[in-house]
């Protein structure tokens, strides 16, 4: 009897052993879609200081949307497209380097070594480079490191900064500073690669959205940057275009609603704080800015050959009153993405 006892609870340890597998196995497969590739990709950290730069600058990027509470996973997922397929444009790029200096102390290239001298040598050959090695966005060590050159491989870092959005279901990357040509040429290809197979279908990323500039949701300026992005899609020998140039104007506000609100609340007194949220107005003036830069022009919904997207930037940490918005002139052949 006691030898059949101890069979029974060896078997039952056994069949929990076995139980506590399927549940590890099962609790994997529920794993969190963003963990599911954390191994692939780093997360970035937000640059914080990216919409401060954005209300007094303005920036290219790429606007992604996606499904609710899949940010991470998008993000994840366009870091690795866009840095594939942005990577020619950033190599050589006297923006990239600009930028690389001027937050020096926030974000470094990473140096890949295979061995570290363990102490500072005062004598360091002229072959021999000295860097400091961080995180991104983290302090920097001050350690010294005597490394050969031709063993010393530089990791590009990521170029693009991830900003902080107030709306759900939105991933905002921007470069360093304004490259209207880029970010269109990007998604082209992108675009091209999709439609050739050489590239699968987004599982996270909806709609990619290149964004060749920013301004203040400010009539004045937003004219002004609609006429320079309209006067050089023209003028690119690569658009031939008939005449009248036909157009058409798209206007997206996502994730403003609980921005407007809130400002409404601060300034009850002030009944038409936004006078630019309002479609028609801002059509209007889009529209108008069309024709002053190119009199022979006419709305065409149906086929336009260039299109004039706006899209609205919900930033966080702007101060109230301060909106944001995204500019492109895209052809037709991106003005559905």
């Amino acid at each position: 009897m006691a030898a059949l006892s101890v069979n029974i609870e060896v078997g039952e340890e056994e069949k929990e052993k076995m139980e506590s597998k399927s549940e590890a196995a099962a609790e994997k497969e529920r794993m969190k879609p963003w963990e599911q590739h954390a191994g692939v990709i780093n997360m970035p950290r937000f640059d914080y200081n990216a919409p401060s730069a954005l209300l007094h600058h303005s920036h290219s990027g790429f606007l992604i949307t996606c499904s609710i509470k899949r940010e991470k996973s998008a993000t994840k997922e366009a870091m690795s497209i866009l840095e594939k397929y942005a990577e020619s444009y950033n190599c050589g790029s006297s923006e990239s380097l600009e930028r690389s200096d001027e937050n020096k102390s926030a974000k470094k290239r990473r140096i890949l070594t295979d061995e570290t001298s363990a102490k500072c040598d005062e004598d360091v050959k002229s072959e021999s480079i000295i860097d400091e090695i961080s995180v991104t966005g983290g302090p920097a060590k001050d350690d010294c490191q005597s490394l050969s050159k031709a063993d010393a491989p530089v990791e590009r870092g990521f170029v693009l900064s991830l900003v902080k959005l107030t709306g759900s279901g939105l991933v905002l990357l921007t470069f360093p500073r304004e490259n209207p040509s880029v970010t269109a040429d990007v998604v082209s290809n992108i675009f091209q690669c999709l439609e050739s197979g050489i590239l699968k279908s987004p599982l996270w990323c909806h709609r990619i959205f290149p964004i060749q500039a920013t301004c203040l949701l400010i009539e004045k300026e937003l004219r002004a940057v609609v006429s320079k992005l309209v006067l050089q899609f023209i003028n690119d020998k690569q658009n031939k275009l008939a005449r009248p140039i036909k157009f058409a104007v798209g206007y997206n506000r996502r994730g403003i609603e609980e921005t407007c609100m809130k400002n409404l609340k601060d300034n009850p007194k002030d009944s038409d704080p936004f006078p630019m949220l309002d479609r028609s107005k801002c059509f209007d003036v889009v529209a108008s800015a069309i024709k002053d830069a190119v009199p022979e022009s006419a709305v065409d919904l149906k086929s336009p050959e260039l299109s004039v997207l706006v899209e609205l930037l919900p930033l966080s940490g702007v101060p109230n009153g301060s909106l944001v918005a995204a500019v492109s002139v895209l052809p037709q052949n991106l003005k559905t993405l």
